[in-house]
């Protein structure tokens, strides 16, 4: 199974995220935009994994989630990933992310000793759409540079979530495995 360990988004700004997207479509690039029911901040993908490693990832989830507690984050700005030269994700940015940075840190040491590959320079953000082409890329910059500075919303941090992926035509089919509460 496909898996991967997220942050998922608080109901009360999906509609602004939505906005957000809206207003890049109308640079109409071709990007891939993700579906509101599917938006998430990923703080780990496992890949292809089966049943006894996916045991073994919510075990240490369950030894290190103890020691985090709930904290909040700010959405805010656009950006892209790698740089602007060559756009493959859109992308809107955090504020107050050490807790976050913390969280994924502590988690993904164990991780690494499990076999999974070291996050190398990890950037808290929520991908918004993935750029399948140059078509109309001075459009999409102007409209980065314009909602650069934009504000959705600050947003509680109380759980993360193990989600499986099923890849299907219509897109992916994002399943809950299992929740872990911060203390």
């Amino acid at each position: 199974m496909r898996v991967f360990l997220a942050i998922e988004i608080d109901e009360k700004l999906l509609e602004k995220i939505s906005n957000v997207q809206k207003q890049f479509m109308e640079c109409e690039a071709p990007v891939k935009y993700v579906e509101t029911e599917n938006l998430h901040c990923t703080l780990k993908f496992f890949g292809e994994i089966d049943e006894n490693k996916l045991n073994e990832i919510i075990e240490a989830i369950q030894s290190k989630i103890k020691s985090h507690e709930p904290f909040k984050i700010n959405i805010k700005k656009t950006g892209v990933f790698p740089n602007e030269r060559y756009i493959r994700v859109l992308w809107l940015g955090m504020e107050d992310i050490e807790p976050f940075s913390n969280l994924q840190k502590d988690l993904d040491e164990d991780f690494v000793k499990m076999g999974f590959k070291k996050e190398r320079s990890y950037v808290p953000h929520l991908t918004i759409g993935r750029v399948k082409g140059a078509k109309n890329k001075e459009s999409l910059l102007y409209k980065l540079k314009d909602m650069g500075n934009i504000e959705i919303g600050e947003m509680d941090i109380n759980k993360i979530v193990l989600k499986k992926s099923e890849l299907t035509p219509a897109g992916p089919i994002y399943t809950t495995l299992k929740e872990f509460d911060l203390k």
